[in-house]
């Protein structure tokens, strides 16, 4: 079975996992009521798509 020769180091290790993060969710306000949603999805609060109400949503 092969052997390691040296030691991985830490630097290394950190490079090789560097994509291994967390990502940040993307949040963008709605054009309509202003609530805070996340892109390319119908508004919860108001209902509304690209300016378009698309479900009717009752207070």
């Amino acid at each position: 079975m092969a052997v390691p020769f040296r030691k991985t180091s830490k630097a290394a290790k950190n490079k090789r996992r560097s994509h291994l993060n967390l990502k940040s969710i993307a949040i963008v306000s709605c054009t309509n009521c202003g609530a805070m949603i996340k892109p390319h999805r119908v508004c919860k609060e108001c209902g509304y798509y690209k300016e378009k109400e698309v479900i009717k949503v009752e207070d």
